[in-house]
């Protein structure tokens, strides 16, 4: 199918988004001095700058293309979470934030000059369970409309419930993805597909000597887990997708480099999208790399545009 024809089919996707999500903040400024109380450089901020961040950039991501996103996830009834809510707001995202007052909204702070990063502070704690339970009630509410459901697991603690909920998708027959994090992987079985960059996947499988002991270790990995698919982001090196039928593997598109912040998040975000749209595995993971190599061209957490992805040049 060519890729106009993609375009217009991505419109009817829809993607329910569950995860971690946080506020990308950045102070843009100017490097002219050196401190005189520490050997450090003074930046003087200039500008600010707030974005999606976690699985609301992977939410984000999908509107981007065209398809339709509703993002659950839990927040704090703090500064970063009301500003996480406007900006859901000014976006096409359908968003159900459940609010807990005992938590931090997780708020990754970058401070950047001349085009570089030079510090990253980051603010967080973890969700109650019990907000985590109503979140859980939501989703089952949600679920019956929505073809794909798409984990976005950052190890923050907004994902304590992905074994039930994943399992209800697949029961209900939905195409289930996970963007994965930590050493259990246990609690992601059944998925129809995990998508661990190079260093996630050998903190669980272990380093690789050649390219057949990674095929063995992959294949292991996803029987074991009794996924359909497993795909590793290898970053320079491409992307490899190892399923029933074997490898496939498709090398890196990016022409220049510029900030890998958030790929992960359209890497998934695009396979759910042409997934719910019908594609093939294979179509989709094409399609990914393409919005992978699109979006590391980028400063800071971005997200692919339709007309970037289906520019025919």
């Amino acid at each position: 199918m060519q890729r106009q024809d993609w375009r217009s089919r991505v419109r009817t996707a829809r993607v329910l988004v569950v995860g971690d999500v946080m506020l990308d903040r950045y102070w843009f400024g100017a490097v002219e001095r050196i401190s005189p109380e520490a050997p450090v450089p003074v930046a003087r901020v200039q500008r600010e700058e707030d974005r999606l961040g976690g699985a609301a950039n992977a939410a984000l991501n999908i509107t981007s293309l065209g398809a339709q996103a509703t993002l659950l996830s839990v927040v704090g009834s703090d500064e970063p979470g009301r500003r996480l809510g406007e900006l859901l707001d000014a976006s096409p995202i359908r968003g159900a934030l459940h609010q807990d007052p005992g938590l931090r909204t997780t708020l990754k702070l970058r401070v950047i000059a001349r085009q570089q990063q030079l510090l990253r502070m980051d603010f967080e704690t973890a969700p109650d369970h019990e907000v985590l339970a109503a979140q859980s009630t939501r989703y089952a509410q949600e679920l019956p409309q929505h073809g794909v459901v798409l984990f976005s697991d950052y190890g923050k603690g907004g994902l304590g419930h992905v074994e039930q909920m994943a399992g209800a998708a697949r029961a209900a027959g939905k195409t289930v993805l996970i963007d994965p994090k930590g050493r259990d992987y246990s609690r992601y079985a059944g998925a129809t597909l995990l998508t661990p960059n190079r260093a996630e996947f050998a903190e669980v499988a272990g380093e690789w000597r050649d390219e057949h002991d990674l095929d063995a270790r992959a294949q292991r990995l996803r029987e074991q887990l009794h996924l359909d698919a497993l795909l590793v982001t290898r970053a320079e090196e491409g992307m490899t997708l190892f399923s029933g039928s074997g490898r496939l593997h498709v090398p890196a598109a990016a022409r220049e480099v510029y900030d890998v912040s958030g790929a992960g998040d359209t890497v998934i975000a695009t396979l759910a999208v042409m997934l719910g749209a019908g594609a093939s595995l294979e179509e989709a993971v094409r399609t990914a790399n393409r919005a992978a190599g699109i979006v590391v061209g980028k400063l800071g957490t971005a997200s692919v545009l339709a007309d970037e992805l289906w520019s025919l040049s």
